[in-house]
C-alpha cells in the first residue's frame, strides 16, 4: 500500500512538472478599480482596468460600469499606470471596442468591433493610454451601460445625437508591447481619465494581484514532494 501511495504521488509530481514546463499561462493578473463613491465633474464614476503582464507584453481590459450616465464627463478617455519593473515606454500592438451610437430618445445601436484609435505614450515614470489628442477624438470614449429599460434615459446633449459618438460600448481592450516587462511585473499605481478634455482624473485602487500559474504549480509540486517524504 505504501509503495502504491508513493507511486501515485510520484505520478502527480510528474504531471506537475509537465504542467510547469508546458504551460503558456506565464502571466500576472492585476485588477484596479475606482474607489467607491468616486466622482468627477460632479458626476459619479465607476471603472475597472484588468492588466495581464507577460514577457514583453501588457494587455489591458478597460471597463466603464457607470450605468445610465448623464454626461460625457463620465466616459473613460484614458488610463495612466506605473509598472513595478519600471518600464515607461512601449508601443500599442492592437486595440478594439464595439462602437455604440445613442439616439435622442436614449435608444442605442451597436456597430461592429473597431480599433479604438487611442495612443500609448509616456507620462513621467508611467505609461498612458489616451484618447485625447488623437485624430479620432472626441469619438471613442468608453461609455457605461444603459438603465434597466435598456435606454440612456439620463443622457444630455453631450451623449445623444452624435455629438461625441460613436462611443465604445462598455469596454475596450489593448495589447501593449513593452520590452522588459515580465510575468512578475505588477501595477503599482493607476489613474483613470474621464471626459473629452483633460483634468477629470480619478486615482485607482489595486484590488487583486494574483501570482502567475507557474508559481501555483511550484507550490503544488513542493507540497507533493513533502507528502512523499512524509510517507517514506
Amino acid at each position: 500500500m505504501l509503495r502504491g501511495w508513493s507511486a501515485t504521488l510520484r505520478s502527480f509530481a510528474t504531471v506537475s512538472v509537465i504542467f510547469l514546463t508546458s504551460s503558456t499561462l506565464h502571466a500576472a493578473l492585476i485588477t484596479v478599480t475606482t474607489p467607491i463613491g468616486a466622482t468627477t465633474g460632479g458626476q459619479p464614476v465607476t471603472a475597472k482596468a484588468t492588466f495581464t503582464t507577460s514577457a514583453n507584453q501588457v494587455t489591458v481590459l478597460l471597463e466603464n460600469f457607470t450605468a445610465n450616465p448623464t454626461s460625457v464627463v463620465q466616459n473613460l478617455s484614458g488610463l495612466q499606470f506605473a509598472l513595478s519593473s519600471g518600464q515607461n515606454t512601449g508601443t500599442l500592438g492592437s486595440s478594439s471596442g464595439i462602437e455604440r451610437n445613442i439616439a435622442g430618445d436614449g435608444s442605442f445601436a451597436d456597430g461592429g468591433a473597431a480599433p479604438t484609435g487611442w495612443s500609448l505614450g509616456t507620462s513621467g515614470s508611467s505609461l498612458k493610454l489616451n484618447l485625447l489628442g488623437t485624430p479620432i477624438a472626441p469619438d471613442h470614449t468608453i461609455i457605461g451601460p444603459p438603465d434597466g429599460s435598456n435606454l440612456y434615459s439620463n443622457a444630455n446633449g453631450s451623449i445623444v445625437n452624435g455629438t461625441h459618438s460613436p462611443f465604445l460600448g462598455l469596454s475596450a481592450s489593448f495589447t501593449l508591447n513593452v520590452p522588459g516587462v515580465t510575468a512578475q511585473s505588477t501595477v503599482t499605481s493607476a489613474i483613470f481619465q474621464f471626459n473629452t478634455s483633460a483634468g477629470n482624473n480619478v486615482g485607482g485602487t489595486t484590488t487583486n494581484q494574483f501570482p502567475e500559474p507557474t508559481a501555483l504549480a511550484l507550490t503544488g509540486l513542493t507540497a507533493c514532494g513533502a507528502l512523499i517524504r512524509r510517507k517514506r
